[in-house]
């Protein structure tokens, strides 16, 4: 690209992750197709509560969470639909 300038990793969620800046407090739901794997965990950081679909090698989905009863349904739909699309439950 033209002008492109070397960034440090970025995942697909556009947040600068580094090892330091969170930690892991729980993780809701694993997820397995063939040799994929999902996470669905949620950290704490500076900020408060996060929550991340992600791979062992990549965050695919970052965000804000609350331990409220909307934002746990909202896990379980995605949870289900990847179900639905053949992911299946594992545990590590």
């Amino acid at each position: 690209m033209i002008g492109s300038i070397p960034r440090p990793s970025v995942h697909n969620s556009g947040i600068e992750m580094t090892s330091d800046d969170v930690r892991p407090v729980a993780t809701l739901w694993q997820l397995a197709l063939a040799k994929d794997r999902l996470f669905c965990t949620v950290y704490r950081n500076q900020e408060g509560l996060q929550l991340r679909l992600e791979s062992p090698t990549a965050v695919i989905m970052s965000e804000p969470f609350d331990l409220q009863p909307r934002m746990m349904a909202r896990t379980q739909a995605l949870r289900e639909s990847l179900k639905r699309r053949g992911w299946r439950e594992f545990s590590a």
